[in-house]
């Protein structure tokens, strides 16, 4: 249990018998009332948002995971195998289970997962990921350092801003916190 002034973004907690991850949590005094703890929650089951007022006394149970290094294998429909290298084992988790980190996941790509009581609840992904770029506009002979950019598809079918210079079957480095464009990757 930690109080609700511990609360921090990206932590998970254990509230009304549910599993919550902290999307934002903000400390408040407000003129002369009592402190509290604003909460922005994401329900781990339905992936519902909302705001939940926890008064700075309030103690909270904070929910203990498990992280296992696991490669990523293969897409099968809706689905996205897994396999940790250590055992062999493979699991399957849904696009629902990942969110928008399906846009990153390229084969052999090794991600953390979290586990709930043996239960697959989440990802974390690497920093940056490499894709290669399957289409863009020609790229622009000369145009070397520009703050002009041009629309690149990439492999896993997400579309990026890039820099003029970049072609197709170029590989680059992509921040997967921000979906942005860092680097031209030389292979």
């Amino acid at each position: 249990m930690i109080q609700a002034t511990q609360l921090k973004k990206g932590m998970c907690i254990k509230h009304d018998n549910d599993l919550y991850r902290i999307v934002d949590a903000q400390h408040k005094t407000p003129g002369n009332l009592r402190g509290m703890v604003q909460a922005k929650i994401r329900n781990l089951k339905t992936g519902s948002i909302s705001e939940h007022r926890f008064r700075s006394v309030d103690m909270v149970e904070r929910a203990i995971l498990d992280e296992t290094e696991m490669e990523f294998l293969y897409q099968d429909g809706d689905m996205y195998h897994f396999m940790n290298n250590e055992t062999f084992e493979q699991i399957g988790l849904s696009d629902e289970v990942l969110g928008s980190a399906v846009s990153y996941l390229t084969p052999n790509l090794k991600i953390s997962i979290e586990f709930y009581e043996s239960s697959p609840i989440g990802i974390h992904l690497p920093l940056n990921v490499e894709m290669k770029v399957l289409e863009t506009e020609p790229g622009i002979k000369g145009a070397s350092v520009s703050n002009v950019g041009k629309p690149a598809k990439l492999e896993t079918g997400l579309v990026v801003q890039v820099p003029a210079f970049i072609n197709e079957g170029d590989v680059i480095r992509i921040d997967t916190s921000s979906g942005s464009y860092v680097e031209r990757v030389n292979k």
